[in-house]
């Protein structure tokens, strides 16, 4: 499920796109201002931004700016009242994806929603960069500055699943249904195995790790 950060001051608009974003099957996290949306980022992961300009705090070309210092990728769609061609052209240049003024047609808010993820899984599903790392699906490999190393395929499905949504908790039967399937005869160790096994390629890697969380299964951490 998409996870969808809508950062809005007016509480009554925050809710009214919340309730639209949530009855189309999209989970929804809001903040007030573009402090609290930084701080609410940083322990979620965030799919797509949805955010206002003018807000106190800090405001949406602001919080645009620092979102874009850290995260190249993640779908920004700017909805606000500012109108003018250099309202817009400040927002695109910062970083933003796409850009509506209000009032807004909540329907039409749901297409740009659709439309910005879609595109942002077609650019992303090949390949997940960490800092100077790339995992490459169409190889199942792992490329770093000091070497390529190309893993079994359940092995690199495993860490491209873990990592194509950190600090996101996997349990191990939700690991085990995607990666070997539901009509798979392997159990649950098998996903204990691989895990291990992909634990001592990356020892001490700079970029990333993969964390247990007894009785509840596992997780990846960026480092960087």
């Amino acid at each position: 499920m998409f996870q969808i950060l809508v950062i809005e001051d007016s509480k009554n608009l925050r809710t009214l796109m919340a309730a639209k974003l949530k009855s189309a099957g999209y989970s929804v996290l809001t903040a007030g201002d573009g402090q609290e949306a930084l701080d609410v980022s940083e322990s979620n992961y965030i799919d797509l931004y949805i955010c206002d300009i003018m807000m106190p705090v800090m405001d949406g070309y602001t919080l645009i700016d620092a979102i874009r210092g850290v995260d190249k990728e993640t779908p920004i769609l700017i909805v606000s009242a500012k109108e003018s061609f250099a309202d817009k052209e400040k927002g695109f240049r910062l970083g933003t994806d796409d850009y509506m003024v209000k009032p807004i047609d909540l329907n039409e808010l749901l297409l740009r929603v659709a439309a910005l993820l879609r595109r942002a899984q077609i650019a992303n599903d090949q390949k997940i960069v960490l800092g100077d790392t790339t995992l490459d699906y169409q190889s199942f490999s792992v490329i770093s500055p000091e070497a390529t190393m190309t893993l079994p395929k359940k092995e690199f499905l495993l860490l491209f699943k873990l990592l194509s949504y950190p600090n996101q908790i996997f349990t191990r039967h939700q690991l085990l249904d995607e990666i070997w399937g539901l009509d798979s005869e392997v159990d649950e160790r098998s996903v204990d195995s691989h895990i291990k096994k992909l634990r001592k390629r990356f020892d001490g890697h700079s970029e990333f790790r993969i964390v247990t969380l007894r009785g509840l299964g596992y997780k990846a951490e960026k480092l960087a």
